[in-house]
């Protein structure tokens, strides 16, 4: 995010680069500077003859360079945006030789989605001596806490741990979904009031008390009458809570109680700085570490290793989602 940050910033500075090679697994960067280079660099009058967007799959890379060897009508300069350029992987190279002398009145953007270009290459070595590549990096789970964070308080917005976690286990890791989320809940809440996870609930439609972050904790806690209704509810609605992801979230719990049992200092900074959690869920996992000694926590996760291999269908031909969970449950809490 300060790189994205750096990139905006110089833009706006009029430290203009000839080319941006935006690339990566993460498309949400990608989009957010491509999309701020095509509304700022030229005023809305130049636009109509100096900026076009080419898309990879229908053209070539000579029309990108044709296009970018152009002159500016009646302007500073012209700006050339590529999107999909990764449908280009086969010939990207051949940019090399434009990047080696770029038009210098032109704003050239390449963006190159969930591919990277290789860094042994010339293409890779010029465009990062004359221009800018950016590698736009796809975020591991524990990290999308901390981004909606961060994104929230960039627009005078708070959010609740719990309403947090809320949208990171039902939508995972992709940033533009996540984007999408915020600015609805953006448009119906006041600046200043705190995101919670009554307000996701009314208007994302995810459930408080029925998910993975509730059925986790309810486990930690041997809280075996709600963890038997929150995966009834799962069997009720399997499209809303896929098997596989509940299985993976508490393999990545009960990997970090692993973790937590091998600390030392079990204060609540330490484990929140070693485990990578909010200080705010240090206990669950304390609960979780009392209700199950180490011996057990390995032998959940080979359980859930297990769950994970029948939920694919390999020996357990025809069983429901949700009996693989209740199953599971059961031997879990033995």
């Amino acid at each position: 995010m300060d790189e994205v940050k750096q990139i905006v910033s110089d833009i706006k500075n009029g430290n203009i680069k000839p080319i941006y090679f935006l690339m990566g697994e993460e498309p949400y960067y990608i989009d957010r500077i491509s999309e701020y280079i095509d509304k700022n660099v030229l005023a809305e009058e130049e636009k109509g003859f100096n900026q076009m967007v080419l898309y990879g799959r229908d053209v070539s890379v000579e029309d990108i360079v044709s296009n970018a060897k152009r002159y500016p009508m009646m302007a500073e300069r012209q700006v050339v945006i590529v999107k999909e350029a990764q449908d280009l992987s086969r010939t990207i190279e051949k940019l090399a030789d434009y990047a080696e002398n770029p038009q210098p009145t032109t704003v050239l953007v390449v963006c190159y989605k969930y591919k990277k270009i290789d860094k042994r290459k010339k293409l890779y070595k010029i465009v990062a001596k004359n221009g800018i590549i950016y590698e736009s990096k796809k975020l591991y789970e524990n990290q999308v806490a901390d981004w909606i964070r961060r994104v929230l308080a960039g627009s005078k917005y708070t959010i609740e741990p719990k309403a947090c976690q809320m949208l990171v286990e039902f939508l995972g890791t992709d940033l533009n979904k996540i984007n999408n989320e915020l600015n609805k809940l953006k448009l119906i809440i006041p600046k200043g009031q705190p995101i919670t996870a009554d307000k996701i609930e009314e208007n994302i439609g995810i459930s408080k008390e029925f998910n993975n972050f509730e059925l986790r904790k309810a486990i930690g806690t041997r809280d075996i009458v709600k963890a038997f209704r929150i995966i009834n509810y799962f069997a009720q609605n399997p499209k809303d809570n896929p098997l596989v992801v509940t299985i993976s979230l508490l393999y990545s719990f009960f990997s970090q109680v692993l973790q937590y049992h091998g600390l030392s200092d079990k204060s609540q900074r330490n484990v929140a700085s070693a485990l990578r959690i909010n200080p705010y869920f240090v206990s669950d996992y304390s609960d979780a570490g009392r209700n199950y000694p180490m011996k057990k926590v390995s032998q959940i996760i080979a359980l859930l290793r297990d769950a994970d291999v029948k939920s694919k269908g390999v020996g357990a031909a025809g069983l429901p989602p949700g009996d693989i969970l209740k199953e599971l449950l059961v031997k879990i809490m033995n």
